[in-house]
């Protein structure tokens, strides 16, 4: 997954890999750019980025795509393996200067890795009646306008669940300015 299924154009090959060399990291791409519902220009392009240091990997996206720490949303994520893990991460959306792309950055701790790709992989091959189906619903909101952004989600959603056997991905958005900062002491783990 460090290289995508869909061919992305010269500008945007060059922002993701001298991303990586900042980062001195892979960048793992998922999503609909490993697909055939992927459409240039209006799909996200999802990137997950493991580290054994999610403080200083945010610090160094934050710089690079000059955005503000606020910017950085912490979750947590109930994966739909039969033990119902939990995950914990930080996301941030990014919208290139020049409009021609945007991108979701997903920061996890490396410990999580495979459970993380695991799940991304299961949402990669699908099968060819549920692609047509986000290629209709994508038509319908990318070219078409006529169905709304929350609707489009919620669609999609859907079809990358129930169409595919999987049950609905559970994602908790922190709000962090809204809890008090936490202690840390030798006896307690902080999963963040």
């Amino acid at each position: 997954m460090e290289t995508t299924k869909n061919v992305l154009p010269e500008n945007v090959k060059f922002f993701f890999n001298n991303l990586s060399d900042v980062l001195d990291t892979k960048l793992l791409f998922f999503g609909s750019v490993q697909r055939d519902d992927y459409f240039p220009g209006k799909s996200d392009i999802d990137v997950a980025i493991f580290t054994d240091n999610v403080k200083s990997t945010i610090s160094k996206l934050q710089h690079y795509l000059h955005l503000n720490k606020e910017d950085f949303k912490r979750f947590i994520w109930r994966l739909n393996d039969y033990k119902r893990t939990l995950i914990n991460g930080y996301k941030v959306m990014y919208k290139s200067a020049d409009g021609s792309f945007a991108s979701e950055f997903s920061i996890y701790n490396e410990k999580y890795n495979y459970l993380v790709l695991e799940d991304h992989i299961k949402k990669t091959d699908l099968p060819f009646y549920a692609t047509w189906m986000l290629i209709l619903v994508k038509i319908l909101f990318y070219k078409l306008n006529v169905i709304s952004e929350k609707t489009f989600g919620y669609l999609k959603k859907k079809i990358m669940s129930f169409v595919i056997g999987l049950p609905d991905d559970e994602f908790l958005v922190i709000d962090s300015k809204h809890f008090p900062k936490r202690k840390h002491n030798h006896n307690s783990y902080d999963v963040f």
